[in-house]
């Protein structure tokens, strides 16, 4: 992880990073979906394999929660991550307990805020690979960064 604090100037266009991996257990898979996302396809390997899926799936918004965590490890963000919003969230493919996530993240835009705000708005296109570098999820992400201290 990064020690120091990253400012709004140290990021631009263009500039990449890429996270750790994580494989998610099936019973992590199955304790998120019991919480928060209770859809059979989730939760019972009978159901899921009738359902759309054809087998079980972890929980879309298990995935968005497991980019987060391996987004934050990057150390891309050393004061931590303060959103301004998704602009967009699209899961382009199932991930299933046992897949292991990493993510790829590039500033796609900037820009200070008005009114003389000590902070911008950082843009990003992530992306969310499996084991197989096939992309399971994108998101449009906004970051607030802090401005460099003014020097005295």
């Amino acid at each position: 992880m990064v020690s120091e604090q990253k400012y709004f100037e140290d990021f631009n266009v263009g500039d990449a990073f890429e996270s750790e991996r994580y494989t998610l257990t099936r019973e992590e898979s199955l304790a998120f979906a019991r919480s928060y996302d209770p859809q059979p396809f989730h939760l019972d390997d009978a159901a899921a394999e009738k359902s759309f899926f054809g087998r079980l799936v972890a929980s879309g918004w298990q995935t968005a929660a497991i980019s987060m965590r391996l987004i934050v490890g990057s150390g891309t963000f050393s004061g931590g991550i303060v959103g301004a919003g998704v602009e967009e969230l699209r899961w382009t493919l199932p991930v299933a307990p046992g897949d292991t996530l990493r993510v790829r993240g590039e500033v796609i835009g900037r820009a200070a805020s008005p009114g003389g705000k000590r902070r911008g708005i950082v843009r990003f296109r992530m992306e969310t690979f499996n084991q197989d570098d096939t992309v399971v999820m994108t998101q449009i992400t906004n970051c607030v960064a802090p401005m460099r201290p003014a020097q005295p």
